[in-house]
């Protein structure tokens, strides 16, 4: 039986009377940041809160224990900083005077939503909750501990930062499908990115960073949360309403980031400058059908938009007939003077792919049997396309290297007649790289994110030679610092191996290792690992050095054989007057 008086209020495992958590590093004498709940405040007689996890503008999220189920949990409490405050010694809410109506209304939301929610625990691809309590003038919803990593961190401990259409598709298909339920539920998530969605244990993804919809739009009186690169256009306060097509953009965000492996530009800034593009290494790998979903998926405008998960399932899934339905409902094509009004290019790609409509009214069995031919050959013409189109591309890829995502523009030679000479980007931030006027004028750019001992954000690789004269317009691949990646140090094991085992894997995992020999007292292994100076399941940089206590050989002692006894001469103490005897002893001492 686990003894709550016993856990670490950071991770909930059991750490006894220990100050220091072993696991994740927590001192239990940590306090809560104000205004934030106590460490170990109990709710509802059941719920033990820990740690404040993290919070936004509808409330904060608490490491949290259940005393009855005895598992750990995590604590959403609506708590709207900036509209509300708590009193000291209740922990109530109380909203501010001028703020009590939006308060209200807002707290509304939040209870109706996590209700919702806990109706559909069920869904694969959904965090569980397990309850949802109102009280203290608030409300609480308990969900499932999620351990995993988060989708960012998941694409960034890949080598080359992305994955493959086919391991993308098992992994975020699931995602999609409960994003349609949601939406039948009346849901909308609006928060989509590689941030809220989190890959589990057993590899599938859970949907989390749930929050109510006034702070998930830029015109709130609530703080609001937006995802850069992953929130629609009308999210950020210009006119158009959100709904479902709302978290259709996100997940093609999301997508896009998976498959390409680097964010997409923010939705505001591609209103006017509209720079969102697919390499042409992509291009020639994934599938037309999958172009064409994110090509749907991410324009601008909410009603140039795929609009349900079903249309965009269909797309994702090379139905002949999603494909159709989405050419009869493309906007026009725009020109290039189109651009500012917000109206983009719809890609050639979508627009080459061409299948025949099925023919209906269909009644008797022979008009099926001639159906279900025409069917066939509708297939076999669609593939036929598909082929052509793929080799038109590849073509055409090898000529530019680069296809525009809405436009499907290519730039030919004859158009990369003027050369500029290439900057050096070494160490300069990625973000003023890519917003300094003179670096958009005559160049495209695309991110590769890696792991590195430089600031978060600074650009630590280019593609082109420093002074090399390029094309205008030409794309130059920059590496960008993601940080230095963090390693997570065994839990157990460790201790009682064969130095040469223990240090073998603590290398593999990226720690560097020194040996510190220590003095065997008896009884133990000699070249086992003693001890080490790292918190077992705490995080540390890659390369973070591991000292390794080892014990060493035992030292066999042997004594001496006993040498034979030789006879010593000694002065005869009574050989003479006592106080001569006396006073000679007397000298030597002093």
């Amino acid at each position: 039986m686990i003894n709550s008086d016993n856990l670490c209020m950071s991770c909930m495992e059991e750490i006894g009377s220990l100050k220091n958590c072993p696991h994740c590093g927590f001192h239990s004498d940590t306090q809560q940041i104000e205004p934030y709940l106590p460490i170990r405040t109990v709710l509802g007689n059941r719920y033990l809160v820990g740690k404040l996890l993290s919070y936004n503008g509808d409330g904060a999220t608490y490491m949290g224990f259940d005393l009855s189920t005895r598992t750990a949990i995590n604590i959403r409490e609506f708590f709207p900083i900036g509209i509300a405050d708590r009193r000291a010694k209740t922990f109530s809410v109380i909203p501010n005077e001028q703020h009590t109506n939006l308060y209200n209304e807002c707290l509304h939301s939040f209870v109706e939503m996590w209700r919702k929610l806990m109706r559909l625990s069920g869904l694969s691809a959904l965090i569980k909750v397990q309850d949802v309590l109102e009280g203290n003038g608030t409300c609480y919803a308990i969900t499932e501990n999620v351990s995993g990593i988060t989708l960012r961190e998941y694409l960034l401990r890949n080598n080359v930062g992305y994955i493959s259409w086919e391991k993308a598709r098992p992994l975020l298909m699931p995602v999609l499908s409960t994003l349609g339920t949601l939406h039948s539920s009346g849901i909308i998530h609006r928060g989509i990115s590689p941030s809220t969605l989190i890959v589990a244990p057993d590899g599938k993804i859970r949907i989390t960073g749930f929050s109510i919809s006034q702070v998930r739009s830029a015109k709130s009186e609530l703080e609001h949360q937006l995802f850069n690169g992953y929130a629609a256009f009308e999210q950020y306060g210009f006119d158009g309403r959100q709904g479902s097509w709302t978290d259709i953009y996100g997940f093609g965000a999301v997508l896009y980031r998976t498959l390409i492996g680097t964010d997409p530009i923010d939705a505001k800034e591609r209103v006017t400058n509209d720079r969102l593009m697919v390499p042409g290494k992509f291009a020639e790998q994934l599938p037309a059908y999958v172009i064409n979903g994110l090509v749907n998926a991410l324009q601008i405008l909410p009603e140039d938009r795929t609009r349900s998960v079903e249309e965009l399932r269909a797309e994702l899934s090379a139905s002949p007939s999603a494909v159709v339905a989405s050419r009869d409902i493309v906007p026009p094509v725009a020109n290039n003077a189109d651009s500012h009004t917000g109206t983009h290019k719809y890609s050639a790609v979508a627009q080459r792919l061409d299948f025949e409509k099925e023919e209906n009214d269909v009644t008797s069995e022979k008009r099926e049997a001639a159906q279900r031919r025409h069917n066939l050959t509708t297939v076999i013409v669609s593939a036929a396309a598909v082929i052509i189109l793929v080799v038109a591309v590849v073509l055409g890829l090898e000529l530019t290297g680069k296809i525009d995502l809405f436009s499907g523009e290519t730039t030919t030679a004859a158009a990369q007649q003027e050369l500029v000479e290439v900057p050096d980007f070494l160490g300069q931030d990625y973000s003023d790289v890519i917003n300094n006027e003179y670096n958009l004028k005559y160049f495209k750019f695309e991110k590769r994110d890696s792991y590195s001992d430089k600031k978060d954000g600074t650009v630590i690789a280019q593609n082109a030679t420093v002074g090399s004269q390029v094309p205008k317009g030409s794309t130059i691949i920059l590496t960008v610092s993601a940080g230095k990646k963090s390693i997570l140090f065994p839990n157990a094991g460790i201790i009682g191996q064969r130095y040469e085992d223990a240090e073998k894997y603590l290398r593999s995992l990226g720690f560097n290792v020194t040996k510190i020999y220590k003095q065997n007292i008896g009884n133990q292994i000699a070249e086992t690992v003693a001890g080490h100076n790292c918190e077992e399941g705490a995080k540390y940089d890659q390369g973070h050095n591991v000292t390794l206590f080892v014990w060493e050989v035992e030292e066999t002692t042997t004594l001496p054989t006993e040498a034979p006894s030789q006879e010593v001469s000694t002065p005869d103490l009574f050989d003479g007057p006592l106080s001569d005897i006396l006073d000679g002893q007397l000298s030597d001492l002093f």
